[in-house]
């Protein structure tokens, strides 16, 4: 059985306490009359229009290189990018606002096998970061670390996981997956670490 966390305290604890992006979404003509379905710390999502595709703005330096860089973890449980759309303006934090075009993702469904794998991933994880806990900002890396170590769910998932430390680790971002909304699905039920890192 899952034991109940409290996310909200957890997160407050790692210093990720609940924020939203403040930005207006910048104009563009591949955003004009696009419907807003999401926003995040980091992130502002429309949807294409098209059922398959969304377009996500993204502040986040992490975020940008986990959807872009060349070495990014891939497979079933990352999302699929289309294009990179470039800089189309400024956040008030200062950094660039990028524009990716990515497959569209829905949130866990409740009862889901999606959702309980989700829970019980939070659950592990958070329990690694109480053991390394006296680290700081590093408890997060090494609990994503320590859960490498021992097979988690399916092969998929346990090599997903590895990739997603070893990006971590190479380019110097945390991981952030104590937010369900940082876990999402696809239309067939597959988890998907959509949002899974960020930069303190």
């Amino acid at each position: 059985m899952i034991a109940t966390i409290d996310i909200t305290a957890a997160r407050a604890q790692l210093g990720r306490t609940s924020i939203v992006l403040p930005d207006p979404v910048p104009a563009h003509p591949l955003l004009d009359g696009k419907e807003e379905i999401g926003r995040g710390e980091y992130s502002i999502v429309l949807d294409k229009g098209d059922g398959e595709r969304v377009y996500k703005i993204v502040s986040s330096p992490a975020d940008y290189f986990l959807y872009t860089a060349d070495d990014r973890p891939r497979g079933e449980h990352f999302p699929v990018i289309h294009a990179d759309h470039g800089i189309i303006g400024r956040a008030q934090s200062g950094y660039p606002l990028h524009l990716i075009e990515m497959e569209k993702l829905y949130p866990l469904a409740d009862g889901s096998p999606a959702a309980a794998l989700a829970l019980r991933l939070i659950d592990t994880y958070w329990s690694a970061c109480q053991q390394w806990g006296k680290l700081g900002a590093d408890m997060g890396r090494i609990a994503l670390y320590d859960m490498t170590l021992n097979p988690f769910a399916s092969d998929k998932l346990d090599r997903a996981l590895k990739a997603l430390s070893d990006f971590v680790e190479e380019y110097q971002v945390l991981p952030d997956i104590l937010n369900a909304n940082n876990l999402m699905m696809r239309k067939d039920g597959t988890l998907v670490f959509s949002d899974p890192v960020f930069i303190a």
